[in-house]
Parts: structure tokens; C-alpha cells; sequence
């Protein structure tokens, strides 16, 4: 039996973010009904990438199509909301109470129901509950499009939804945990999720930092969060290799996979504790970029692991994948909706019982 089995969930969310809070809520065991608008459904079921994209975010989920916009279709949604445990909604604040639908008016009848609101800025500032969000404006907006890329470069967009799938996360996270505080008290909650929070929770160290000194962390590009000079991407004679020589001890050991005397990174580097810091940085990163080109990536890989340094070629998502399929460490799940069968990751985490 899953965790989550019996709870009943009514989802009104739609693309990307609330979709995936429900979908852990579904393969965790709970039951979910999807609410989509007749005549087309959620917008995803459109999206260019297939039908495999909705399947995807939707797997495990029963969809029903109710017009909310009609007398008949709010006395559907609220008798589903009755019944519930839990509501997802990922609606601009304020739609769904235009219909009756809102939380405060389900949890009047059914209090002890979750709801789970998820919007680009919540529903408690005015005025950032009015605007409308999507993935790269709250990027944007968050600071987090000025982490990446190079000092005086243009913002850039990290290549995937990625606050889109933390939102989704959170929300998850959420409800699971008001369930378990509704086991105590015997109380519904309503959750406010917003994907400006879930975007400071990905940037957590820097958000703290900015936090703490009022001033926004310096661009890097890709070099590591240690700031180690032996901790970046560098090119080889074929492909690309990210490098993580964070410590001394760790450049030490690169040394010797090098070649180079390891006496000298005493010389090299500077006295202290913490990550390794380099007495002249650019003229130790211009020396181990000569000697990275010397040789391909999947070549300095297996070295330089087999010295206990963190190192890996430069992949695509789908080489990675192939290869851990490969391995046997990644297993496809394979689940249909409406006819469609996609081959779903898992989680992200692997248990069992003791």
C-alpha cells in the first residue's frame, strides 16, 4: 500500500506547476480527480511536445470535464469538493472564488478539507496577487536570470521549467505535510504556494546571503559554488568536462592525475581553511585548461574519479538517461492516460522497507 492511499484529491491546476504537485500526490497512492473545461481540456493537451507532455504531468489521475461557468457545473465541483481531502487549484487568485469555488467557501462546508492554492505571487501582497506569472518572468523577476551566465553578459534563462517543477515540488511537499497535521488536529489548512517562494527556496544559499547583506551574489558562469579555482567546466579534445577539485587535498590528487609534482600545490595554493583558493587564479585556471585540452573528456572522467576527484563529461539529458537505463539505475515506469503511454522517471528517490 502507498502512503498516500484513501486521500481523495480535486485538482483545478493546469500546465506545469499544479499538474505536478498532483502527480506526486497520485503515484504516492492518492486518488485524484482532474477537473478540465469542456471543449479542450488543459491547455498542455495542445502543447506542441505531444500528448505525451500531458501524460506525463497527469499520469494516475482520473479527468472529468465540468463547466464551472454554469450553475450545474459549480454544484458538480462542490459536491467533488465535499468529498474531498484535498483541493489543488493553480488559478490567477480569485477565479475560482468567482464561482463559488474558492477556498473559503468549500472550507465553510467541508472544514476540514487542504487547499492548496498555487499562483506566481501568492494571494497575501497587493498588488503581486494580481499579475499573472509564468516560468521565465519569474526568473526574471526573482533575480535568479542574473545568477547564470558571465559578469556584464544579458540575463539567461535556465533551459527548463525549473520554477514551473519546484513549485509543483512544494505544493507536493506541502500538502503531505498538512495531512499529516490534519491526522492531529483534525483540521484543514489552506496553503498559499507561490512561484516566487519556490524560486528563493532553489536559490536558498544566495537567497540568504542577499537576505542577510542586501546585496545580490556575483556572476560566475560556470564555475562551482566553492569558488575553488580547480572547480568549473572546461574543454578537452572532445567534449567538455565539468571538474569538482573543491578541497587541498582533492587538487592535490589532481596534481597527480595531471602529472604535475604535487608538492607544488602547496606552492600554488593559499594557506587556510574552507574550499581551495589559488594564490594567482587566472594563471592556475589558464594552466589547467592547457592541460585538460590535452586529452578527451570521457578519458579525464574515468581518471580523475578513480582518484576520489568529482568529475563528469558534459552530457545531453538524453546520453544521461540512455546511460543510466543502461546501468540499471534508472527503471522506466511506464503509464497510460487517454491512450497514451509515457515512460515516467519515478521520484527521484529510492526506499524500501526495513
Amino acid at each position: 500500500m502507498k502512503p498516500l492511499t484513501g486521500l481523495k484529491v480535486l485538482d483545478f491546476s493546469h500546465v506545469i506547476a499544479g499538474p505536478f504537485a498532483t502527480f506526486y500526490l497520485a503515484q504516492l497512492g492518492a486518488e485524484v480527480t482532474k477537473v478540465e473545461k469542456p471543449g479542450g481540456g488543459d491547455v498542455m493537451r495542445g502543447n506542441a511536445k505531444g500528448a505525451s507532455q500531458f501524460a506525463a504531468f497527469n499520469a494516475g489521475k482520473q479527468c472529468v470535464q465540468i463547466d464551472i461557468q454554469t450553475q450545474e457545473g459549480q454544484a458538480q465541483a462542490m459536491e467533488l469538493a465535499l468529498q474531498a481531502d484535498v483541493m489543488v487549484d493553480n488559478f490567477r487568485p480569485g477565479v475560482l472564488a468567482k464561482y463559488g469555488l474558492g477556498h473559503e467557501a468549500v472550507q465553510a462546508r467541508n472544514p476540514k478539507l487542504i487547499f492548496c492554492g498555487i499562483s506566481g505571487y501568492g494571494t497575501q501582497y497587493e498588488p503581486w496577487r494580481e499579475r499573472g506569472a509564468y516560468d521565465h518572468v519569474i526568473q526574471a523577476a526573482t533575480g535568479m536570470a542574473m545568477l547564470a551566465g558571465e559578469p556584464g553578459g544579458p540575463p539567461v534563462k535556465t533551459g527548463f521549467p525549473v520554477v514551473d517543477v519546484m513549485t509543483g515540488v512544494l505544493g507536493a511537499f506541502a500538502v503531505t505535510a498538512a495531512v499529516q497535521e490534519r491526522q492531529r488536529t483534525g483540521k484543514g489548512q489552506f496553503i498559499d504556494i507561490s512561484m516566487w517562494g519556490a524560486s528563493l527556496q532553489l536559490m536558498y544559499p544566495f537567497t540568504v546571503e542577499a537576505m542577510a547583506s542586501g546585496m545580490s551574489p556575483p556572476r560566475v558562469g560556470n564555475k562551482g559554488y566553492s569558488g575553488s579555482p580547480a572547480a568549473e567546466y572546461f574543454e578537452t579534445t572532445e567534449g567538455w568536462i565539468a571538474l569538482g577539485a573543491n578541497t587541498a587535498e582533492q587538487i592535490v590528487a589532481l596534481y597527480g592525475v595531471l602529472g604535475w609534482d604535487k608538492a607544488q600545490a602547496a606552492v600554488d595554493l593559499e594557506r587556510g581553511p574552507g574550499f581551495a583558493r589559488a594564490r594567482d587564479p587566472q594563471a592556475f585556471r589558464d594552466k589547467l585548461a592547457a592541460r585538460l585540452r590535452e586529452k578527451p573528456a570521457n578519458t579525464w572522467e574515468a581518471e580523475l574519479n578513480a582518484a576520489g576527484i568529482p568529475a563528469a563529461r558534459v552530457r545531453q539529458l538524453g546520453e544521461f538517461t540512455a546511460e543510466a537505463q543502461q546501468l540499471g539505475a534508472l527503471v522506466a515506469e511506464h503509464q497510460t492516460l487517454d491512450g497514451t503511454t509515457v515512460a515516467l522517471p519515478g521520484l527521484g528517490w529510492f526506499s524500501k522497507s526495513v
